[in-house]
């Protein structure tokens, strides 16, 4: 069956009855119709935080399917559910661009889902419109500014950096021009769209911890300049106020459910490659304040989320994860191993063997940051037992404890080894993580720090627009902020065709964005586009609704 047909045989329980479990008290959820509500920010409990215990769960280098970290993530949830851990799976909202693009939704598979699959896939709680909304009212703000005649601030509209947003996969908009046409029409320049999911606004939700926090940072997002030089920020457009209102409900974390009926926390966006793609501090915090344990995730491998989620996100608000949870795939393996991608359902045990060391590298990385790892390795229907051994004799050799988790087919109970194999290591683990890198170190030292030591690269060319960037970002006294590299998930280097673990390479870093706001820099490296393009056969046009208003299609 379909991700969607297995679904839809389960029979939502009232979100009431979900909250019961997390002892929320049922008249102050905000209810989204029957099966899904936002939980009020004040159910947030730093002691609890303190003494919950946090999993991440991360990948090796994916295919452009994806090697099932959220379906991992759900079912090592139910798992340890299973167990006798009273555990809820905190996971990142889905992006329609996937949905309707190639990966397909975000809300697990088989047998290890969340519910109401269909609801999260697509509109949800109205999350993404709310940042959408937000962030395309600065754009307005800043353009009608540019054409005031009584309050213009003498913004030079070729420094705006500040683009507009959709969540939807459009390269046709990457690059437009506006304000043509005419007096009347606003100032002529040219700009684009990013995804919503990159928008720093995005990035600021994940970010914040409350409302005026999430308030404050808006006003902090930097624009451009005015003729004679002077930065200029959201707040001298007084945009902040009303970008917040908007947020209102947005900022509020969505309780939904697995199919077993365990809660599930779902807030925050995707796109670690071009973005942050973690779920937000508030909702993990949620989590840990209303569960003994947490599973979350990190998009892409661990050179990308799991980076970011611990440079950026646990070091602004004071998390740890206990241990992280490295999802492996036999097809991954293979298709790091050489193998082409059509032919990765075929048997390889030596292809496999040859892919083993981009898992390698990805469990130096975690090792780096000093937190113990456990292997999954996701199964799938054609994995082979030969290859399977493969990997489990691999990681053995690399002193890596490995378990097959079989969640998309069994769901929880295929998960019930690896939940034992993880608190293990949970209740070993004591410590916390080490950054990769100093906060005081100079721009140009952080991103040669993760190039080297989590990428594998041989040295760092700053090129092209990057160089003036530096400049301007010196200038603005933001050197002190962290890094939120934009960079192929398809490869640990900048090159995607450099499969497996590639050494002495050179990375390139061609331009440097400022999220002043959100607290972080985004060096681009490589090709890297922030909107990006559908597949030559979207997956869109798989999708369908009856008459009876029942869609098909959704995977």
């Amino acid at each position: 069956m379909t991700d969607l047909e297995i679904a839809r045989q389960y029979t939502t329980k009232p979100i009431g009855e979900i909250a019961e479990k997390l002892n929320l008290p049922v008249d102050e959820l905000e209810p989204y119709g029957h099966n899904k509500a936002k939980i009020p920010l004040h159910h947030i409990n730093h002691d609890k935080v303190a003494q919950s215990k946090m999993i991440l769960v991360t990948a090796i280098s994916p295919t452009p399917a994806g090697e099932g970290k959220t379906t991992t993530s759900i079912g090592l949830a139910e798992g340890l559910n299973r167990i006798g851990k009273q555990t809820t799976v905190v996971l990142r909202e889905p992006s329609l661009g996937p949905v309707f693009g190639i990966k397909g939704g975000a809300t697990g598979g088989g047998y290890s889902q969340v519910l109401p699959m269909e609801d999260i896939n697509l509109h949800f709680t109205g999350d993404f419109a709310a940042i959408e909304k937000a962030h395309n009212l600065l754009s307005a703000l800043i353009d009608n500014n540019l054409q005031s005649k009584t309050r213009n601030l003498g913004i030079d509209a070729r420094t705006v950096g500040w683009k507009r947003v959709m969540d939807m996969n459009d390269r046709a908009l990457r690059k437009i021009n506006v304000g043509l046409g005419g007096p009347t029409m606003g100032i002529p320049r040219e700009t684009g769209f990013d995804i919503t999911a990159a928008s720093e606004i995005m990035a600021i939700l994940c970010l914040s911890k409350d409302l005026e926090d999430l308030k404050t940072r808006m006003g902090n997002i930097f624009i451009g300049y005015t003729f004679d030089k002077k930065p200029v920020y959201a707040k001298d457009l007084n945009a902040q106020g009303a970008m917040a209102a908007l947020m209102k409900d947005a900022i509020k974390p969505n309780l939904v459910q697995t199919l077993e009926g365990n809660p599930a926390i779902i807030h925050g966006g995707p796109f670690a490659n071009i973005a942050q793609g973690t779920n937000s501090v508030i909702a993990t915090k949620m989590g840990m304040s209303l569960s003994d344990y947490v599973v979350t995730e990190a998009g892409f491998g661990a050179d990308l989320g799991a980076e970011k989620f611990l440079d950026i996100k646990c070091r602004a608000a004071g998390l740890s994860p206990r241990t992280v949870v490295i999802v492996a795939t036999i097809r991954a393996l293979k298709y790091h191993g050489g193998k082409p991608l059509k032919e990765l359902n075929e048997p390889d045990a030596e292809a496999v063997q040859k892919g083993i060391v981009n898992l390698e590298k990805h469990l130096e990385n975690v090792n780096q940051f000093g937190i113990p790892a456990v292997v999954a390795i996701n199964k799938f229907t054609l994995d082979t037992d030969e290859e399977v051994q493969v990997v489990m004799d691999s990681c053995e050799k690399l002193g890596a404890k490995a378990v097959v988790s079989n969640v998309w087919g069994q769901g929880g109970e295929g998960a019930e080894e690896l939940a034992h194999a993880v608190v293990e290591r949970v209740d070993a683990f004591e410590g916390k993580f080490t950054p990769m890198y100093d906060l005081e170190d100079d721009i140009k030292t952080k991103v040669e720090k993760l190039a080297t030591k989590v990428y594998g690269a041989a040295n760092v060319e700053f090129i092209g627009k990057s160089n003036r960037d530096l400049k301007r970002i010196a200038d603005l006294g933001l050197e002190g902020l962290p890094i939120c590299m934009a960079k192929t998930q398809k490869s640990l280097s900048d090159n995607d065709k450099l499969i497996g673990r590639p050494t002495g390479f050179t990375l390139t870093v061609r331009e440097i964005e400022i999220a002043a706001g959100a607290g972080f820099l985004v060096p681009i490296t490589g090709t890297m586009m922030r909107m990006p393009g559908l597949p030559a056969t979207p997956a869109s046009e798989n999708i369908d609704i009856d008459a009876d208003g029942n869609i098909s299609g959704l995977f």
